[in-house]
């Protein structure tokens, strides 16, 4: 007897059949079913699986029972009689986490602004010629143009042959062959370490204690990622565990950053809730964070506190004492600290400085500096870099359990590595051209033209803003955007509810219809009860912005005399 034969005859395909019987042989007659031994006199007894004359394979004689009972979808009758088989994965079976997932950035007001675009090109007519996308921080896809020396290095690392044209500048050369030289096959193209490229990993410590005043950095503990994104999924997945009243618990600010929010409901966590202070340009307060964690301590264990210094959306830049006292309170409460500083070169406000959390921690003397966990993020997306579709990134990791330690790197490893272009790029914001090469000059031209471009669309949003009447803008302290509070009447309200709509989304959407702009609303971020929002990045040109302000103060005026 075959194999095939022997596994049909185990004994449990001969108590499935045996259980099946009444399937196997639906329509047989009676005399045949006692020919065949199953049911008939004597009791039951297994036929040849062969020989039944209704089978003249193995396969068929299986396959005869109900799709339910052999773990199969059930097969659907069509319209024309053709049976088809249900979808395995279906909006029902599909993981439901995945379906608790909001990513409002990229959702539904965006889908209509590229429909939009699509029904434009086909010669559709709208009140408008163009949609402008300044829902997202997108530098170089709303004009920001990129860094010269950081383009010519990535470049000669794609195409070595390059470093034989006399047209690329000696440092752009060296840089390439250093990158080039720690690449597999002095090849970008192939794998790195799991970690991150070694040099690249020592270049960004280096970085990180010019930047902190000499506070040692170990590159043991960089980790290169794909974008910040990828790191604060990553960190969050070691945090997550328990169930129920032990199911760890994750404190955001609201307005957040939907990343948070997005990989929370997906990992199962409990997402805890802080406010920030709008009414004092969206500052961090320690009440706010005692009330959101005693709250949260009823149901669940609050594990991590997460903070966005300079702030998305709101553009705050966190100061000193505030970030000191951010330390002191996940330090008392036993909090894991994630630091995520994106925005660390862009800050605009008099007064306003950028400080690392992990500068003032070491600062703040051993007490802290020894015992308080803490990750921080960075990425090549943001800053005056603008490179966001190189996906380059790190974290550094703080007071790390040695054996949490080996278990990241483990995790990090089922990815293989980053990409490796966007390490390169990694490599080069952090050691970027300096005093005496050929490149240093230009690139502190246009690193500072780029900075002070956003600073002057900052400040030039904010005064544009609050010159309308319900609309209200605190200083764009830092960041890449501004978010507004915007005076919503009861009866548009009514009307966005009847809709099923956030007043907010319903606003954003109308002004999309009827302007082509496109806006993520404040309901997206997460904001207090009765007050409503909307996200604008200032990135496009200058004179293109002026053009977006001025559409949004007419509509905003329109739709407040429509509803009135």
């Amino acid at each position: 007897m075959s194999a095939t034969r022997m596994q049909l005859l185990s004994p449990r395909n001969v108590l499935l059949l045996s259980q099946g019987r009444n399937e196997l042989f639906a329509g047989c007659s009676g005399a045949r079913r006692a020919g065949c031994g199953v049911g008939g006199v004597g009791g039951p007894r297994v036929c040849s699986l062969t020989s039944h004359p209704l089978s003249s394979s193995p396969g068929r004689a299986l396959s005869s029972l109900s799709a339910t009972r052999r773990g199969l979808p059930k097969e659907k009758m069509s319209e024309n009689g053709v049976s088809s088989r249900a979808k395995v994965l279906t909006i029902d079976t599909m993981n439901p986490t995945v379906k608790k997932v909001e990513y409002a950035v990229r959702g539904p007001i965006v889908q209509r602004a590229v429909e939009l675009e699509r029904e434009l090109s086909e010669g559709i007519k709208k009140p408008f010629a163009e949609v402008i996308k300044a829902n997202i921080g997108d530098a170089h896809a709303m004009g920001q143009q990129p860094i010269t020396f950081f383009r010519q290095v990535l470049a000669l690392c794609s195409y070595p042959e390059l470093l034989n044209d006399s047209t690329f500048p000696e440092d752009a050369k060296s840089r390439a062959r250093r990158i080039l030289q720690s690449c597999g096959g002095n090849s970008m193209g192939s794998y790195s370490a799991s970690q991150g490229i070694d040099s690249v990993r020592q270049d960004v410590a280096r970085y990180i204690e010019r930047r902190d005043g000499g506070v040692p950095c170990d590159p043991d503990n960089i980790y290169l990622t794909t974008g910040a994104s990828d790191g604060i999924v990553t960190m969050l997945k070691l945090l997550v565990c328990g169930e129920g009243a032990t199911r760890t618990g994750v404190m955001i600010s609201i307005p957040q950053y939907p990343l948070y929010s997005a990989a929370l409901a997906e990992l199962g966590a409990v997402q805890i809730n802080y406010y920030l202070n709008e009414e004092k340009c969206w500052s961090m307060d320690i009440s706010e964070l005692q009330r959101a964690l005693d709250e949260a301590r009823r149901h669940c264990n609050p594990r991590a506190l997460c903070i966005i210094n300079p702030g998305n959306p709101t553009g705050q830049v966190q100061s000193r004492q505030c970030i000191e006292d951010v330390i002191r309170f996940a330090a008392k409460e036993r909090l894991f600290l994630m630091a995520d500083e994106v925005y660390q070169d862009n800050v605009y406000a008099d007064g306003c400085q950028f400080h690392s959390f992990k500068k003032v921690l070491f600062e703040m003397g051993p007490e802290y500096s020894n015992t308080v966990e803490l990750v921080s993020f960075h990425s090549t997306s943001k800053c005056y870099m603008g490179e966001c579709g190189f996906r380059g990134g790190y974290m550094e990791i703080i007071n790390m359990d040695n054996e949490v330690k080996a278990q990241l790197t483990k995790l990090v490893s089922v990815r293989l590595c980053p990409p490796v272009p966007g390490q390169a790029l990694m490599d080069l914001v952090v050691n970027p051209p300096q005093p005496g090469e050929p490149s240093y000059e230009n690139f502190i031209k246009e690193r500072t033209a780029t900075l002070s471009a956003l600073a002057e669309k900052a400040k030039l949003t904010e005064q544009v803003l609050n010159t309308v009447q319900g609309i209200s803008c605190n200083p764009v302290q830092g960041a890449m955007y501004s978010f507004p509070r915007i005076t919503i009447s009861a009866k548009a309200v009514k009307e966005a509810t009847d809709k099923g709509q956030q007043p907010d989304m319903f606003y954003c959407m109308k002004m999309l219809e009827e302007t082509g702009i496109c806006l993520v609303p404040g309901s997206g971020f997460g904001q207090k009860d009765g007050t409503y929002h909307f996200r604008m990045t200032i990135l496009p040109p200058t004179d293109k912005l002026k053009i977006l302000l001025n559409k949004v103060k007419e509509f905003h005026q329109k739709f407040t005399q429509q509803y009135t």
